[in-house]
């Protein structure tokens, strides 16, 4: 395994929409997912798409109840519910943070960590982390989808602001 470069804003991958895993078996994509996890563990992520890694895949990790999960080729669904605005980062934007408004609840589907299908439905920071993830997947960052850019800052000030430094 080998952590690998995190491609920041500003870099085409991840302006653009990401081409499908035709092969979730295929040892390529396999020592990508394994070098993903590996890399968004050591930059201390919750989660980590294909195109931050400069492979403009369609597949994401995240830090899911059971460790860390993969998704290949993902479809999501905002479910009823509220919209909620939450504090999102970004490995890609490293040191700030922004209130991003979401679905709170999703449905999902797509191939597992063993190219199965897959599907269900997540809420709360499990929903936020897959949307997000998928954003980048469709080569959108979390700015584009936040109303009040007032809700933007280096996340030590917000810490300071907010009495946590």
């Amino acid at each position: 395994m080998a952590i690998l470069k995190i491609a920041r804003m500003g870099h085409p991958v991840l302006l653009q929409r990401a081409e499908p895993v035709a092969d979730p078996h295929h040892p390529e994509i396999r020592r990508l997912v394994a070098d993903m996890a590996e890399t968004m563990l050591d930059a201390g992520g919750v989660g980590l798409a294909a195109p931050q890694v400069h492979v403009p895949l369609r597949l994401f990790v995240w830090r899911g109840a059971g460790g860390v999960e993969v998704l290949f080729n993902p479809i999501l669904t905002p479910l009823e519910g509220p919209v909620e605005a939450a504090w999102e980062g970004c490995l890609s934007i490293p040191g700030i943070r922004g209130e991003v408004p979401r679905a709170s609840r999703i449905r999902f589907e797509g191939l597992d960590a063993n190219g199965d299908p897959v599907e269900g439905t997540a809420e709360g920071l499990a929903a936020r982390v897959m949307q997000h993830e998928t954003d980048h997947l469709d080569g959108i960052l979390y700015l584009s989808r936040m109303p009040d850019l007032t809700k933007l800052g280096f996340t030590e000030e917000l810490a300071r602001a907010q009495g946590h430094a």
